[in-house]
């Protein structure tokens, strides 16, 4: 996400574009039958943009890791998509300075954060704030990685704990801690990535909990739990921030795997049945492949009014992180 201001002209591309754009591939294959994932999971994200933004325009969409999709040929040095870019509003990022490869509380090897850097480059100079999340827990790799980001230009997050369940309690105040309304991404400077509520009893207890941060922009599933969706008038309690200024609430949402306890999940499904679902992830029990560019799946996400994203739009949410983007490299 974004910070400070972009001296660079932002990308600036007619509606028409951007609606044909989204709604077929422009490269999905080399003509012999052969899928360019890659490009799939472009066309996907760039199809829910469009959707959700049909319905409203203000909404805020950011796909989470998958990096090399701002550039045609996914190198850092290859030509940025207008396309993509002008789709997205902001860029996620996890792991560019600690917790590379589930090693929590660990540098980044310093090649993948080099292999990151100029793709977030130039997500930022096309005026796309970049939300970074490093998994640290020492408060001198908390404070690095803050550091580190904020040098960059990037606005980030030192998660405790990979599992995301937790409020931080170093550092006391939060970083770049301020009292504005925060009204749109570029005003950003903080965020909280809160997906897991385990450790709350009740669902009044998780928003007592969050409207008690100063937190700018909040990160949430849609769901308490699977019974018990977040409410429009929920979501908007958790905008107000404890020192009377407001926040933006994005809802997480996973494109590139499906997951065994969502309110989509059909008894009798296992990998192979349907046929675009895969194998589960070993590092994460029950979420599963998916062939992310297959029509049905698609249909679960976006496009209708029982689809996911029309559910997190129902229910207020400013906007949608978008995760496993980089469900490309499991092809």
């Amino acid at each position: 996400p974004r910070r400070p201001v972009n001296q660079m002209k932002q990308i600036v591309i007619p509606l028409f574009i951007i609606i044909m754009a989204a709604s077929c591939s422009k490269d999905s294959g080399d003509g012999n039958g052969n899928v360019n994932y890659r490009q799939e999971m472009r066309d996907f994200v760039q199809g829910i943009s469009s959707y959700a933004k049909g319905l409203d325009p203000t909404f805020i969409v950011i796909p989470q890791n998958g990096i090399e999709l701002v550039t045609q040929n996914g190198e850092p040095d290859g030509t940025p998509d207008p396309y993509y870019l002008a789709l997205i509003d902001g860029c996620g990022q996890e792991e560019l300075f600690y917790g590379y490869d589930n090693h929590d509380d660990v540098p980044t090897p310093a090649d993948e954060t080099e292999w990151m850097l100029p793709f977030l480059t130039i997500a930022k100079n096309a005026g796309k704030p970049i939300l970074v999340t490093d998994y640290c827990s020492t408060p001198a790799h908390i404070d690095d990685s803050y550091t580190r980001n904020d040098e960059a230009g990037f606005t980030s997050f030192a998660a405790p704990e990979r599992e995301l369940t937790v409020i931080p309690t170093y550092p006391g105040p939060i970083h770049l801690e301020n009292e504005g309304h925060v009204v749109a991404l570029g005003d950003v400077r903080n965020f909280l990535y809160l997906i897991n509520p385990e450790n709350y009893l009740k669902k009044s207890m998780f928003i007592y909990a969050i409207i008690a941060t100063n937190y700018d922009l909040l990160i949430v599933d849609l769901f308490f739990n699977e019974e018990s969706p977040f409410t429009a008038e929920e979501v908007e309690e958790m905008r107000a921030k404890a020192n009377g200024g407001r926040r933006l609430v994005i809802a997480y949402v996973s494109i590139g795997e499906a997951e065994d306890y969502r309110w989509y999940w059909q008894t009798g499904w296992k990998p192979g049945n349907p046929s675009w679902l895969g194998e589960e992830n070993p590092d994460w029990e029950g979420n599963f492949t998916v062939r992310y560019w297959d029509p049905e799946w698609q249909k679960i996400i976006y496009g209708n009014d029982n689809s996911y994203v029309k559910k997190v739009l129902d229910a207020g949410f400013d906007g949608i992180y978008l995760d496993r983007i980089d469900a490309f490299e499991n092809f």
